[in-house]
């Protein structure tokens, strides 16, 4: 066997041995939910803007970005700006290996704070970064998206803003349809329905009001979707189980 495809199915055999081992599945889920209680995800940066991402997860959005290799990314969320300049500095690796050079990344968000939007936009990536204020949900700004994302032949979107089950299934509705076949609607903090309530202290999402109900509510009137669970296997410590939706039609 050709070593290369050797090692990917060794690999994808791993994988899939770990999708079966219930003990390392339990561990995982105990270490997130600890890591969370510690605020773990709060802990680093990407060239220089906070990251509020599980280091693992990035390493997941990292694939898909150079797998889908996407003309535009669609991130609901902002915060201060570390995820969209992480998608944005992969848009600029992707450009470099022979991408599309003019690929961009939206970034939205209700309140961008002024500092910063200031600081995203004295990054040198700020170029391929085109930020919207204002709730990712209201027809104003989902108009704005779909113009910008009409004739894109790859789009792959991020839903990382209010994680309550309402929110994240209006944000399934206007943004997932954008999604491209073989790109995917990556959905975050489903974990949140696998954890107790009292790790989300102040918060109105709990389990029961998650963004994984609004996921599994989504799926069963869109077929063109499906659950892309070899990425739970092989991540395990994720913060978004059943979240990593690709599009097969």
């Amino acid at each position: 066997m050709n070593p290369i495809k050797q090692f990917e199915a060794e690999r994808d055999a791993r994988i899939e041995q770990l999708g079966k081992d219930l003990e390392f599945q339990a561990q995982s889920r105990d270490w997130l939910e600890q890591s969370m209680r510690r605020q773990y995800v709060y802990n680093f940066s990407w060239l220089g803007r906070p990251i509020i991402q599980n280091p693992i997860d990035m390493m997941a959005m990292q694939e898909l970005i150079w797998t889908v290799q996407p003309d535009l990314i669609i991130e609901t969320g902002i915060a201060h700006g570390g995820s969209i300049i992480y998608s944005a500095s992969l848009l600029e690796l992707n450009a470099a290996c022979g991408g599309n050079p003019d690929a961009k990344v939206i970034g939205i968000d209700i309140d961008i704070r002024e500092h910063n939007k200031e600081a995203i936009l004295q990054h040198p990536m700020s170029r391929r970064i085109q930020m919207l204020q204002g709730s990712s949900v209201a027809t104003e700004i989902v108009d704005q998206v779909k113009a910008i994302a009409q004739g894109k032949q790859k789009v792959l979107v991020f839903l990382d803003s209010n994680h309550t089950h309402e929110h994240v299934l209006a944000e399934l509705q206007a943004y997932a349809p954008l999604v491209t076949k073989d790109s995917y609607c990556v959905v975050f903090d489903t974990f949140v329905e696998d954890v107790p309530a009292d790790v989300f202290d102040n918060r109105p999402w709990q389990p029961g009001n998650s963004p994984k109900t609004a996921v599994h509510e989504y799926l069963k009137t869109h077929p063109e979707f499906v659950i892309d669970k070899a990425m739970d296997y092989k991540l395990q410590i994720t913060v978004a189980p059943d979240g990593f939706l690709k599009r097969v039609s």
